[in-house]
């Protein structure tokens, strides 16, 4: 296989989907402060089916069960610091052999959730915590989980769901500092005069051009936005000279309270084509995406 950022260079790479909803639609129970890493401790079989069936998909880029796995996350549940830093690490191995099951083949991308993640909350819909949780906090935080899930062998490192231009900063300068090849995705809406913006509020453009002359960073995007948003988020990420990373929700949101989803999902594939012509490269879903909708997308790209 070749690097992720030449096989960037050569033509769109299919991500998989929303590993979360796959385990929930198998009958896991994923409704725990720690969703799906959960299984990472009590059921990595789960896993590995979840990831085979992206794979078998189509999926080329199988994205751990770690969003939801920091030590302190761990600690709140009973697990003392070592033991989750295995599981953490053990993510890679099972991400790596659901897509020798699933018949696929291509890179694994360890996923580093934002800091809201671990507060199970949904604060990463809104980045309310960055007030109080500062630049340098947010890297003590990530720092562990990044250095494992690297030294564990994942091709590149999933910062995603970001919601505040701190906590991308944080994100940025410990990829930076470690070495280790990441993409930066933000969670983004679009304000009334049609421009991007993170959840927190600022202007999507300037955070992504941050990472804009970073050798470290492979890619840059938007995950867990509606799909009607992604136009405005996908030029102001292809602002920064980088390629474009673009996995979207099915379009329904998630109610923090009743720990439930809702609205109608509505995902259109014929729009994947304008979305690589516009700059896309790693193509995907998150939330309530499921393999079917990836085989979809795969099509679409192929």
């Amino acid at each position: 296989m070749p690097d992720l950022a030449a096989a960037l260079a050569a033509g769109p790479v299919l991500l998989d989907g929303g590993l979360s909803t796959e385990l929930e639609a198998r009958g896991h129970d994923v409704s725990s402060s720690l969703w799906s890493a959960r299984l990472l401790r009590d059921d990595p079989a789960a896993i590995v089916a979840a990831h085979a069936a992206f794979a078998a998909a189509g999926a080329q880029v199988a994205t751990t069960a770690s969003y939801q796995a920091t030590v302190e996350g761990f600690a709140a549940a009973g697990v003392d610091a070592a033991a989750a830093r295995r599981l953490i690490a053990s993510s890679v191995a099972l991400a790596r052999e659901g897509q020798g099951e699933g018949q696929g083949e291509g890179w694994v991308a360890g996923s580093v959730g934002p800091y809201g993640a671990m507060l199970a909350d949904g604060s990463e819909y809104t980045g309310g915590y960055v007030a109080d949780v500062g630049v340098d906090r947010l890297r003590e935080f990530h720092r562990p989980r990044m250095e494992l899930l690297a030294e564990a062998g994942a091709d590149v490192l999933a910062c995603e769901t970001v919601p505040a231009a701190a906590e991308a900063e944080a994100l940025l300068l410990e990829a930076q500092a470690l070495g280790v090849p990441i993409w930066l995705s933000l969670t983004t809406a679009v304000d009334d005069d049609g421009v991007a913006r993170t959840r927190r509020g600022e202007r999507a453009a300037d955070v992504f051009a941050m990472a804009a002359g970073l050798d470290r960073v492979v890619a840059v995007g938007i995950n867990c936005t509606a799909p009607q948003a992604v136009g405005p988020a996908l030029a102001a990420a292809a602002s920064a000279g980088k390629p474009v990373a673009v996995y979207p929700n099915s379009g329904e949101t998630w109610d923090a309270a009743a720990r439930r989803w809702a609205g109608a999902p509505g995902i259109d594939e014929a729009e994947v084509p304008g979305w690589v012509g516009a700059g896309a490269r790693l193509v995907g879903g998150c939330c309530r995406v499921r393999p079917t909708d990836v085989a979809a997308l795969a099509m679409m790209i192929r």
